[in-house]
């Protein structure tokens, strides 16, 4: 198997390189952002490699980081997520802002990905959920939050604090924040109009 390729970048196709390595010419599948950050032809460059071994062909899928890889083979483990769909992620988010969304359960940002419903944007966001968090760079506490008010457990006020943030042109993802570090400095027994106030004010720094 192979697990890393560095080489010369030889040339750029639709959706590949070809990384020039000792002689060897290697085709390597990924994202739109990967290819986006590898250097001109002629230049060095070092790739995570996934290797898919099927009966009728060998694939590489490359990465510009382990994480970038880690992410391609979880969004995998999801029911009708494929490489390609995988992919297709991976060039829409970068990895630390797919699990944030993850962990905040925010199904619209994964759905901007082309080819990605509702439906699958759902799946990725429910299966995945556990294992977000470690990679996510936000408050433990907002995706605290963001798994209670998704499975309604959140307290009213801090559901209808959030629903007043939202309805006043704020993303779910943002809200929830705002609110969560609200309650934390109003303690549990803050009323909805206490919450919306801080909320606010957390919102504008």
């Amino acid at each position: 198997m192979i697990g890393k390729l560095k080489g010369l970048i030889d040339s750029y196709g639709e959706d590949y390189v070809i990384l020039d390595v000792g002689g060897v010419g290697y085709q390597v599948h990924c994202s739109s952002r990967t290819l986006q950050a590898l250097p001109s032809p002629g230049e060095a460059a070092v790739l995570s490699i996934e290797t898919y071994v099927r009966e009728d062909q060998i694939k590489l899928f490359g990465f510009r980081t382990d994480t970038e890889r880690e992410w391609f083979r979880l969004l995998q483990t999801v029911q009708g997520v494929g490489a390609k769909v995988a992919l297709a992620v991976l060039s829409t988010l970068q990895p630390a802002e797919l699990a944030n969304a993850i962990a905040l359960r925010d199904k619209a940002a994964v759905s901007r990905t082309p080819g990605v419903g509702p439906k699958v944007a759902e799946r990725i966001v429910s299966e995945l959920k556990d294992k977000a968090p470690a990679f996510a760079n936000v408050d433990p506490a907002v995706v605290h939050l963001a798994g209670a008010i998704d499975d309604h457990r959140a307290p009213r006020p801090v559901s209808d604090a959030i629903s007043a943030l939202v309805n006043l042109g704020y993303g779910q993802p943002q809200a929830a924040a705002a609110i969560a570090a609200a309650s934390r400095s109003a303690g549990e027994n803050a009323e909805t109009a206490q919450l919306i106030r801080l909320g606010l004010k957390e919102l504008a720094k």
